[in-house]
């Protein structure tokens, strides 16, 4: 199963059991049964033939709007969901101590894989040493944490410590990252994690959409009217080692430059040629295989989401502790 970008404009007809894209007078097929979910960046028509034939196959859509901004899912029915499992997941959210202690280890696992990239570039003689100091000083305060609220504050800081570290692994002034803005980025490395980030957002949410799990409730970013939380929060967890790693890899082998951007009115954005060169990249790491010591054998980091969310289940039905994926490089 393997997700589809779409970047062209065109209209979606479905033709049997295979959906078509035509556009500008080209046809392309898309066999449904190798599709995992469909992430759309170009302006297509769709209609509600369409919509039931992908809820008929569980495939969520994701659609980004012309800056490559996450605009939203066509979540298809939750064919996994249950009602003691999101009864418990609402239960767990309502409970102060045990909503504050999963989102604690969010923070941890983040935090943790931010650590060991950072170890990781320091071998290579990036020197990180007082860098590494700092972050262990806030990790120490992680346990003392009393709520969300100082839990986010110490989150913060330990992120603007990393992200600060970015212009000594890639060693190019045109991705200096200055400081962290959004909507839009100001600035090329902004950009990259933007866009990094709102593919893997809707990533998550598709693993998710294959557990039973309700994403609209999660646990370090509120509940409130945004339409999912959980995927935000697990998505945490895999920023560092999927989403920096491949900006770090598509920069320092020279693979985006200055052509691959467009200013709009007060930033920057990946132009569609960044977008796709960005993507290949980005699904070459979700689909890299380690080993995974629980499961006795090699399995992708895609994988790995979905398998965060098993562990997410087994806490809030009282089975099993939640500890988060650390990744050793």
């Amino acid at each position: 199963m393997n997700p589809i970008y779409l970047f062209k404009s065109g209209t979606f007809h479905r033709e049997n059991n295979t959906l078509s894209l035509r556009s500008e007078g080209e046809i392309k097929y898309i066999p449904i049964e190798n599709v995992s979910e469909i992430k759309v960046f170009g302006e297509v028509d769709i209609n509600k033939r369409i919509l039931e034939f992908l809820s008929q196959n569980r495939i969520p859509m994701h659609f980004y709007n012309r800056f490559g901004h996450y605009a939203g899912t066509f979540y298809p029915y939750e064919y996994l969901s249950n009602g003691c499992t999101v009864l418990q997941q609402a239960l767990c959210y309502q409970d102060q101590n045990r909503r504050l202690e999963i989102a604690r280890r969010f923070i941890e696992g983040a935090s943790a894989n931010m650590k060991s990239i950072l170890n990781y570039y320091k071998r290579r003689e990036r020197v990180f040493a007082e860098t590494l100091g700092q972050f262990e000083h806030l990790q120490q305060r992680l346990p003392e944490t009393r709520s969300i609220e100082e839990l986010m504050a110490i989150e913060g800081n330990i992120r603007e410590l990393y992200y600060h570290s970015f212009d000594e692994i890639v060693k190019n002034k045109l991705f200096s990252f200055e400081k962290r803005t959004k909507q839009p980025p100001e600035n090329h490395m902004n950009t990259l994690i933007s866009f990094g980030n709102s593919l893997l957002y809707s990533t998550t949410l598709t693993e998710l959409y294959k557990t039973a799990l309700d994403p609209r409730i999660g646990f370090l970013h509120s509940t409130n009217f945004r339409k999912f939380s959980l995927n935000l929060d697990i998505a945490e967890i895999f920023k560092p080692v999927i989403v920096d790693r491949t900006i770090f890899s598509l920069i320092n082998r020279d693979q985006l430059s200055e052509k691959h951007f467009r200013g709009v009115e007060g930033g920057i954005h990946l132009n569609e040629e960044g977008r796709k060169i960005f993507v290949i990249e980005y699904e070459k790491h979700l689909n890299q295989t380690i080993k995974h010591e629980q499961l006795k054998r090699n399995v992708s980091f895609r994988t790995l989401i979905r398998h965060e969310a098993y562990k997410i289940i087994k806490a809030i039905l009282g089975m099993k502790p939640y500890k988060p994926f650390y990744y050793s490089w």
